[in-house]
């Protein structure tokens, strides 16, 4: 009798593992572990989490390894780190689209969203005062209007 097993099918590439392939680096497999976390993250998770999550897929991976990693890929431009006041630099996939951030400061929730009309009266802004916008970072910091929600 013979045995056929099925073709084994690696996962297809993230974003940044393509953008590490098309920069011609070296992808190690702790590396790819690091970029699909990276990729899979919804929530700009700073390296202490990342390590976490890297750790419980595979706990060989050391702290100082995510350091590097995204290091490399920040240096690269694969990943942009953001200062959301907390004290820790937090990570996002260089994204597709711009976007702008508003912080919720009671529990440091990130809310991506993006806007037309800010997106207008900032190119205005820089217009009147003799500029032309060439890029911008907005991070708005806000509690809710509702006092119950979001309490810690």
């Amino acid at each position: 009798m013979k045995v056929v097993t099925a073709p084994k099918i690696e996962p297809k590439p993230n974003f940044i593992e393509a953008q590490c392939a098309a920069r011609g680096m070296r992808m190690t497999e702790q590396r790819r572990v690091i970029a699909r976390v990276i990729a899979d993250a919804i929530d700009h998770p700073d390296v202490e989490e990342l390590y976490r999550r890297c750790h419980k897929i595979d706990e060989h991976i050391s702290i100082s390894t995510v350091y590097r990693t995204v290091k490399l890929f920040e240096d690269a431009g694969i990943i942009e780190r953001h200062d959301f006041r907390e004290g820790r630099a937090r990570y996002e996939q260089s994204p597709d689209s711009h976007h702008d951030h508003l912080i919720n400061l009671r529990t440091g929730e990130v809310i991506e969203f993006q806007s037309e009309e800010i997106e207008r009266l900032q190119a205005e802004v820089a217009r009147r005062l003799g500029y032309r916008l060439v890029d911008h970072r907005l991070e708005l910091y806000a509690v809710p209007l509702d006092e119950n929600k979001n309490k810690q």
